[in-house]
């Protein structure tokens, strides 16, 4: 049987023989799984990714908004059970090299500093978490690197304190966005560059298309995890990847505290991969299906789970589309997704609580709003979107005991969760329509996205210090195993209401470099 890990071996791994050794087995290649395998890929140990699901192929489809938005061709996660409706639904997950990243929205903000501590919001406390800002600060400036991060430092007065600049400046605003910063600046307000992971670096790839935000990216310009990740640490002769292969359980010694084995399914047959430490950064959800799936004597109520906070948590942020119109001018941006808005992120003089955070959003077309409003002529709605100005509004939301991922009698995964924080979200929503009726967009339209919105996922597997209480240790270990790490957003205690992308990342990169998987 061939050494995979032979230099002459091909860095892909199509035909896997019935049992695979390595050194570290990380389950998952998105922001978590992509950007570990990154910092380990000098580190002299073997790693194996593991991912589901395949390369996503580069064709014509990928900028077409028919295939992409209307039939959906690019989702591929299995469906979820909403306990609340009683309906199933297609969450926004993709099983691709990357994950989620090789369609989300590119925006990587760092959490800000008081984010790790307690924040009082309406509705409870969100907790602190049991690492500062301070230990994941140059871990933020790493993958800021690695990401092609452009933002402008000193424009967002909530922006927490840096030890790099940004490594590339801010894209700058056009169109009705343009005409937005200028009057928020003259009502005092203070916009500013929304940091995004693409290509414009002097003779990059990135054209500053439209079909950006929740699509694929045909030319590799944008910074997923996929390309700026994954693609340099399978450089490395000492890290493989296994596709179109999905982890089915995990399976410990006798003694339940080491994990020996993952139970893979590989194009229709077993197979057995064999680590001396596993990783799992399947994504908030799927990571607790898999501990909850890898049951046994010795962890009757799942893996790693004796505080029965495995799956607890789930938080996903409140979230609207928020519309700007003035049926009087047309909105000419075409890459609209560049500005952020914090001045009401923290509690202040005039709001006793945090509200959260605005930025821009892809420009929405006619085509994109047949979801919502199918029994709308599409000309109409390319009509009415010809003049609307789009962003996206997300305030913290909570982590309750009740708000869960579990499974159903079948293993598949259901979800139930109740919004937390509304009453701040309305608020938000309100300052939001004042703000862009005083900047001449006479109309508004707003809709909040439910359960179905999955993109920032997080809380499922929280860490801390008291094991009765959280499933992970402050270094991401599981507390009831010996060689069990978790590298997604499933540790996070609390969402903060920024984009989580890039604070995965930073503990990935921080797990990575701490030497606790080469050891």
């Amino acid at each position: 049987m061939p050494d995979l890990f032979a230099p002459d071996q091909p860095s892909v791994i199509t035909n896997p023989p019935q049992v695979v050794n390595c050194d570290v087995a990380i389950i998952g290649s998105g922001m978590g799984g992509g950007t570990l395998a990154y910092a380990l890929r000098e580190s002299g140990a073997r790693v194996l990714i593991i991912e589901q699901g395949d390369f996503l192929p580069r064709e014509r489809e990928n900028w077409s908004i028919k295939a992409v938005v209307a039939e959906g061709r690019y989702k591929n996660s299995a469906p979820w059970y909403d306990e609340i409706s009683k309906k199933s639904f297609i969450p926004g997950n993709y099983h691709y090299v990357g994950g989620s990243t090789k369609l989300y929205g590119a925006t990587l903000p760092r959490f800000r500093e008081h984010d790790f501590g307690e924040v009082e919001h309406p509705d409870g406390i969100s907790p602190a978490w049991p690492i500062s800002y301070a230990d994941l600060e140059s871990h933020y400036g790493e993958a800021e690197h690695m990401f092609w991060v452009h933002g402008n430092k000193g424009e967002d007065p909530t922006d927490p304190w840096r030890s790099t600049d940004y490594p590339f400046p801010g894209i700058a605003h056009e169109g009705a966005m343009a005409r937005l910063a200028d009057s928020a600046r003259r009502q005092g307000l203070h916009p500013f560059a929304a940091p995004q992971s693409l290509d414009v670096r002097p003779g990059g790839a990135c054209v500053l298309c439209p079909t950006c935000d929740a699509f694929p990216c045909m030319i590799d310009a944008k910074g997923d995890a996929d390309v700026s990740a994954v693609r340099p640490a399978l450089k490395s002769d000492t890290v493989k990847l296994l596709t179109n292969a999905e982890v089915t359980r995990l399976n410990t010694d006798r003694t339940g505290r080491q994990v020996t084995s993952a139970q893979v399914r590989h194009n229709g047959s077993t197979i057995t991969v064999q680590a001396q430490r596993f990783v799992v950064a399947a994504g908030a959800a799927n990571t607790a299906a898999l501990l909850l799936r890898s049951s046994s004597s010795t962890h009757p109520n799942g893996l790693a789970n004796s505080s029965d906070q495995v799956g607890r948590n789930y938080m996903a942020h409140v979230t609207t589309f928020f519309l700007a119109i003035d049926p009087r001018r047309t909105n000419d941006a075409v890459y609209q997704k560049t500005i952020g808005i914090n001045d009401w992120y923290t509690a202040g003089a005039d709001n006793r609580y945090p509200l959260g955070n605005v930025q821009g959003l892809g420009k929405l077309r006619g085509e994109m709003a047949k979801r919502a409003r199918p029994l709308i002529p599409t000309p109409i709605l390319e009509g009415v979107t010809r003049h609307t100005l789009d962003l996206f509004l997300q305030t913290e939301d909570l982590p309750l005991p009740e708000n869960r991922i579990a499974l159903n009698s079948n293993g598949d995964i259901t979800v139930r969760r109740t919004a937390t924080n509304m009453a701040s979200h309305r608020e938000l929503i309100k300052r939001m329509k004042k703000l862009v009726h005083r900047a001449g967009f006479p109309i508004t339209l707003h809709e909040g996205l439910g359960v179905e919105a999955t993109s920032h996922q997080c809380g499922t597997a929280r860490m801390g210090d008291d094991p009765a209480t959280s499933v992970l240790d402050a270094d991401l270990k599981a507390h009831d195993l010996d060689n069990l790490w978790i590298a997604d957003s499933s540790p996070f205690p609390s969402s903060a209401a920024v984009n989580p992308a890039i604070t995965v990342a930073a503990l990935a990169l921080r797990l990575g470099h701490s030497g606790a998987l080469t050891a």
